[in-house]
């Protein structure tokens, strides 16, 4: 039976500032698994920001699981939306690899503290299954445990990509200074995108032959 998991985190940090973080958030010291981040489309429709990436990850991967995975990488589908004008970042992820052993699922939504202003708050959910006959229930608690732990330092990591972008944050941005974030936010996107566009489209045409 699938694993549902879901946690809500709050940073000390403008729905502005961490829209912009966000495409900077790798490398930092949490992340060495990370291995790489590139942009496969991008593109603007009815205001927002449509975003697809693919992203290589590692794992360490217990002894008992060696039979079903014999790489210790995986690339990640991640898919985003930013919306400026109300303020909401929204993505998802799945991995491509290895979907049949254990499939993650997940949804992230980042929006402007309504309780709390000058703060963003950030509901992570996240659907772990798995169809490996006999091993499926041992497979998605671990992949549960596993998830939720990294939780925890994605958001220590998040932290600190933030904490050396913006060492004053404390100060409230005024109006002016909000609508240079909101435009600082489009030529990072569009400039992270530029190089790494044309090296990922080849490696995702290689994992969706039929779409090309």
């Amino acid at each position: 039976m699938p694993k549902f998991f879901a946690e809500t985190t709050v940073f000390n940090y403008t729905w502005e500032q961490v829209a912009q973080a966000f495409w900077r958030r790798y490398p930092n010291p949490n992340s060495k698994h990370v291995l790489s981040e590139d942009t496969v489309e991008r593109g603007v429709e009815s205001g927002k920001l449509v975003t697809k990436r693919l992203l290589s990850k590692t794992n360490s991967i217990p002894k008992w699981a060696e039979r079903f995975m014999h790489a210790r990488h995986v690339y990640i589908i991640e898919e985003s939306i930013v919306d400026p004008s109300n303020k909401v970042l929204v993505t998802y992820t799945r991995n491509l690899g290895y979907a049949k052993v254990m499939s993650v699922t997940e949804k992230v939504v980042y929006t402007e503290s309504i309780e709390q202003p000058g703060k963003t708050v950030v509901i992570r959910q996240a659907w772990i299954d798995s169809q490996v006959r006999g091993f499926s229930r041992a497979i998605c608690a671990f992949g549960y445990e596993r998830f939720k732990k990294n939780c925890h330092k994605m958001a220590g990591g998040f932290n600190y990509v933030l904490s050396n972008l913006f060492p004053h944050h404390n100060t409230l941005p005024s109006t002016s200074a909000t609508i240079t974030a909101a435009m600082k936010l489009k030529d990072a996107a569009k400039n992270a995108s530029d190089l790494a566009k044309s090296k990922a489209a080849p490696i995702y045409a290689t994992l969706h032959p039929n779409q090309s």
